[in-house]
């Protein structure tokens, strides 16, 4: 997140005198960039394919679940398969003298010290900044999510795959590792409601690297306003 330039107009960021910039790393998404600047365009401004609160989509199947009911008849989907993290993107506040991890993600506290040889400021200093997921509820499928707890019969369950399957429990998802329960995990609580459980529970996997995120994305689905 910057301090805007006069090529972001208030109906990009929403009235704020900041603007989020990202750029993604997808092949077919850097292709889309490069032939709308080739016609002139600045850059493309929109929103995440998913509604708010909601269990973000990380396939192009799932993007059509999820907004299919609201699509024109001209309305495309580029689809560039699995997304290849599955949790969202670090928001990174830079519009002060130091930056500021305001959402966790794949790019952690420590890659960007070691990037920008600066330190971060206090995550937990008062935010003026609105951004996505900063919520205490958020990510939330319609199941009720259940944290460190032994899954029941019937209930769904979620787990690094060295846990053993609870007797009865409906297994969602057994990553091997971090990398791997950030790329499962929406995917899974999106099937739990598909086929209409209604208790999940997950087992919290360590902190280390993108663990610290995929913490904060569990305890967010497991709040519920």
């Amino acid at each position: 997140i910057f301090k805007r330039s006069d090529l972001a107009k208030d109906f990009i960021t929403g009235g704020q005198e900041n603007v989020g910039l990202r750029v993604p790393a997808h092949t077919k998404a850097l292709t889309l960039l490069k032939k709308f600047e080739d016609l002139g365009g600045k850059g493309i401004a929109a929103p995440s394919a998913n509604r708010f609160g909601a269990v973000s989509p990380t396939t192009a199947e799932a993007v059509c679940e999820e907004l299919g009911l609201y699509f024109d008849s001209g309305d495309l989907i580029l689809n560039g398969g699995q997304s290849s993290i599955g949790i969202e993107s670090t928001i990174i506040d830079c519009t002060g003298s130091v930056p500021k991890i305001l959402r966790l993600g794949a790019i952690t506290g420590e890659m960007v010290v070691s990037t920008s040889g600066l330190n971060l400021e206090n995550r937990n200093s008062p935010a003026i900044i609105r951004a996505p997921g900063l919520m205490k509820s958020h990510y939330s499928p319609d199941a009720l999510v259940v944290i460190d707890e032994i899954a029941l019969p019937g209930e769904g369950q979620i787990a690094l795959a060295k846990f053993d399957t609870s007797p009865g429990a409906i297994r969602l998802a057994s990553p091997k590792n971090n990398i791997e329960f950030a790329n499962q995990l929406y995917s899974a609580l999106r099937y739990a409601d598909k086929i209409g459980l209604k208790i999940i529970k997950i087992k919290l996997p360590e902190i280390d690297g993108i663990g610290a995120a995929i913490q904060d994305r569990i305890k967010k689905s497991s709040f519920k306003l």
